[in-house]
């Protein structure tokens, strides 16, 4: 019995050796583990974090309107702030899926020739991100009431909206396909389709949207 004991030992050890022989010569073949691509790249990252921040001040805008204006005035405030919520939702999410911060360190860096833009805005009062209001003119519009407020609002909005449709455009630009992109072209549809309307509510309070008409010192034509 002992003999077929040593036999059995000797088959159990040439098995071994035969399965390592064959994983050895197969490891070629198998395919080698891959990094998971990542859920966004660098430049959509840049692109989504700064429209964050655009997106948080276009609520700011609605928010600091005099709840006593022209309730159409109101309702557009309203109807921009809620597409503005949407998206925002969209716009964290994405960044959480991605594992990067909300806040960019380095704003508008994503865009073509950033570093001229970043050097314009420290010599100036500029703001770096288009379309942006400054701290004063915040202050304005929520100090300001009746007409004076739709006025400065619509201005403001109208100016903000366009700073957006130039940032997505840009985003549009040097991205190659995704979500990022066409969530892009849809803000410069819909953004755009909102500032005739704008425009339109502000003819309708004698200013005129392509004109700095000395009270709102806001409104550019683009």
């Amino acid at each position: 019995m002992r003999w077929r004991s040593g036999f059995r030992v000797f088959a159990f050890g040439a098995l071994a050796l035969l399965l390592l022989a064959m994983g050895a010569a197969l490891r070629p073949v198998l395919p080698a583990a891959t990094t998971a691509p990542a859920v966004l790249n660098d430049t959509e990252i840049g692109f989504v974090q700064d429209m964050v921040a655009h997106h948080g001040q276009a609520l700011l805008l609605t928010e600091r309107l005099d709840a006593d204006a022209d309730p159409i005035v109101v309702g557009v405030a309203r109807q921009i702030a809620d597409s503005q919520r949407t998206e925002l939702g969209m716009l964290l999410g994405w960044l959480r899926l991605a594992g990067a911060p909300v806040a960019n360190a380095r704003p508008m860096g994503w865009m073509p020739n950033a570093d001229h833009t970043q050097r314009h805005s420290a010599a100036s009062s500029v703001p770096a991100m288009p379309g942006m209001a400054s701290a004063t003119e915040l202050d304005e519009l929520a100090a300001a009431r009746g007409t004076q407020a739709e006025v400065l609002f619509l201005g403001l909005m109208r100016r903000h909206h366009a700073g957006g449709i130039e940032m997505a455009a840009a985003a549009d630009a040097v991205l190659n396909d995704g979500e990022v992109q066409r969530s892009a072209r849809e803000m410069v549809r819909t953004q755009g389709q909102e500032i005739g309307l704008l425009s339109v509510l502000l003819e309708r309070r004698g200013t005129d949207p392509c004109s700095d008409n000395g009270m709102t010192r806001v409104l550019t034509c683009r």
